[in-house]
């Protein structure tokens, strides 16, 4: 799938076939009041001691959007949030110590474990967003077979993985409050609820 979807971006960006238009785009926006989770640090995976994880339920409706994938990379990188990709998740718990990181579930539906091994198990589907402070652990539990994510980050950080060894864990602890905060929030732009989940 990863290879596939890859070849698709490239031929979107490239001739712009399939791609929505920004309005279609705006249109298929949907306000939302996000939900909200501190993760506490479980000694293995850090979490984020100050910014709460966020997500944003059916934020995005897919058929108005078109190509869902395609409309959540113009909607990210509209925001300031770059690097895009497309792929799963990884089954394996995993964490960035040096940016934060939105996931928009673009098709398919997942569950996913945020937080670490004692954090909480989100099932997420089509159109949902879910926004991660830097250090906090993620993990597939299972997914359906059409699976897409749509992944960005925020200006100013670096790409990072860590898997919870105690040598990462010593950086990550230094690096983890050091991560600027974003410009804007990836869906809602400049005064989008991020904005204020986010106030330090």
């Amino acid at each position: 799938m990863y290879i596939k979807e890859t070849l698709k971006k490239a031929v979107e960006n490239v001739t712009g076939i399939g791609k929505p238009s920004a309005d279609s785009v705006q249109a298929a926006l949907r306000a939302c009041k996000p939900d909200k989770i501190m993760f506490q640090d479980d000694g293995a995976v850090p979490n984020n001691a100050r910014l709460p994880f966020v997500v944003y339920r059916s934020a995005l409706d897919p058929q108005p959007a078109g190509d869902a994938a395609a409309a959540f990379e113009q909607l990210f990188h509209s925001n300031g949030w770059g690097e895009s990709w497309r792929n799963g998740i990884y089954s394996y718990v995993h964490y960035h110590s040096s940016t934060h990181e939105v996931l928009g579930i673009a098709r398919g539906r997942a569950s996913v474990r945020f937080g670490g091994n004692n954090g909480a198990t989100f099932e997420l589907s089509a159109g949902d967003v879910a926004i991660l402070p830097a250090g906090t652990g993620h993990q597939r539990l299972s997914a359906s077979k059409d699976l897409l994510v749509i992944g960005a980050y925020p200006p100013g950080g670096t790409y990072d993985e860590c898997r919870g060894s105690p040598q990462e864990r010593e950086r990550a602890l230094h690096s983890i409050p050091l991560v600027p905060m974003p410009p804007t929030d990836p869906v809602y732009g400049a005064h989008g609820p991020l904005m204020e989940a986010w106030t330090r």
